[in-house]
């Protein structure tokens, strides 16, 4: 078996119709509510409240507590059609992912290419857009520049069995980009600087396969694994912090509350481009700081065990929730950009949606007829997608907790899927080989 890594340069093509996006940008402004949503509860408030307060029969003098939370002052307008296939794959397409600014999409697969003498399991996007690193089922990484889709030299060897995860640090901490983590099977996970082509940090002490990896916005990265344990680690020398236990089975998947921000770094929906490393690290660390707010970052877990777990790891070793509810193993956690929210895929064929903040359950969406492995969300946080083992794509509408649109289209089942950071397409992926694009 060989693998590939394809590049593609994306662009949106289609008959412009200015009266008719005047006519729709004005309707959808009308529909917007106001920059501020109002929650009772973990409930939206969408009606007076002296109506809530009737309807609820809510004596006055109760004291309520309303909590207010900021909107994106962007829209993003879901995606309901397939915009383009593209076929090249022969083997399933394992990971797709778009580049910090939206503008260039990568894939990985199994198929026979030129560089992976293997399975391509994960790729990752440094967040100034310089790189794009592949981790293959025989355990190596490639570099590649972006610009011309090339490898930019051989592949970095160290590890022995296959790589599970890829994570960037992040541009507020150090720009241009250069270190990267890569988690694998042999249950280590490695520190590379691409600009010296080595591994320079060997983070070693899971007594079983990691199966991923994040580096956190505060510089400290987390390792998640099959021995049910998440470990912290600084990275200047690679020492161990603490210890996070309470999954009874390996862990899947994490996130974190800074995840938006920490993969667009200085890229946002204005398109606005940067001149040095130094202006994007400074804006990029703007971004983070407003993002992150005065507490502290938060992770959360999903596991074979059913279940996740919301984590405040700079503060405490202990957890904060745990959040039940699946009836089967949890797959993918993702936190919505803003932070308000934590999304769960399950092989229960449901996806579940958290409060990010307190971990309390919110909602349960259901429509999927199979196992349910990748969620994505859209940049204004209004909007889940989530792709299955049912062959099709959903997006969901956070507002009316209720499905907004099925993208069917995909042959068989539905591995990777990818909403790009400025919030204009969807990319998607599966077991028949084909990638496809979705617009709105």
């Amino acid at each position: 078996m060989w693998g590939s890594t394809s590049l593609r340069q994306v662009k949106n093509k289609g008959i412009f119709k200015p009266r008719f996006v005047a006519i729709q940008r004005h309707r959808e402004r009308l529909e917007e509510k106001l920059p501020y949503s109002f929650y009772i509860s973990d409930e939206e408030l969408l009606v007076p409240l002296e109506t809530y307060l009737q309807k609820n029969k809510v004596s006055v003098e109760k004291v309520l507590s309303i909590v207010y939370q900021p909107q994106a002052v962007f829209r993003i307008r879901p995606v309901n059609r397939c915009s383009a296939t593209i076929a090249g794959h022969k083997e399933p397409v394992l990971s797709v992912a778009f580049s910090p600014d939206g503008r260039h999409l990568a894939s990985g697969s199994g198929d026979i290419s030129v560089r992976h003498k293997n399975w391509v399991l994960c790729i990752a996007w440094s967040p100034d857009g310089k790189h794009l690193v592949s981790g293959s089922k025989a355990g190596e990484l490639q570099c590649w520049d972006p610009q011309t889709g090339k490898p930019s030299g051989s592949p970095l060897v160290g590890h022995k069995q296959w790589i599970t995860a890829i994570s960037w640090e992040p541009v507020h901490l150090n720009a241009p980009c250069r270190r990267f983590v890569s988690a694998s099977e042999d249950q280590d996970a490695r520190i590379w600087d691409v600009s010296l082509r080595k591994c320079v940090i060997c983070l070693t002490g899971h007594k079983d396969g990691i199966t991923c990896v994040k580096w956190g916005g505060d510089g400290v990265i987390y390792t998640g694994s099959k021995d049910c344990t998440i470990k912290v680690w600084e990275t200047s020398q690679g020492k161990l912090i603490r210890e996070l236990k309470g999954h009874g089975n390996r862990v899947n998947s994490m996130t974190l509350s800074t995840d938006y921000v920490l993969r667009t770094g200085a890229f946002d929906h204005t398109g606005k481009i940067y001149s040095s490393p130094e202006e994007m690290k400074k804006v990029a660390l703007e971004r983070y700081n407003k993002m992150k707010g005065n507490g502290p970052e938060r992770l959360v877990s999903g596991s074979d065990d059913f279940t996740l777990f919301l984590w405040e790891p700079a503060v405490s070793e202990h957890h904060k929730t745990h959040m039940t509810g699946h009836q089967k193993l949890v797959n993918h956690v993702y936190f919505s950009p803003d932070g308000q929210w934590v999304a769960s895929a399950s092989f229960d064929g449901s996806v579940k949606l958290w409060n990010g903040v307190t971990g309390k359950f919110v909602a349960a969406f259901r429509g999927h007829v199979g196992r349910v492995y990748q969620i994505s969300w859209s940049a204004d946080s209004r909007l889940l997608l989530s792709g299955s083992e049912d062959s099709t794509l959903k997006v969901w509408d956070i507002r009316t907790r209720k499905l907004k649109q099925d993208l069917p289209g995909h042959a068989d089942e539905v591995y990777a899927i990818d909403w790009s950071p400025d919030g204009e397409k969807v990319a998607s992926g599966g077991k028949d080989g084909v990638l496809k694009l979705w617009m709105g």
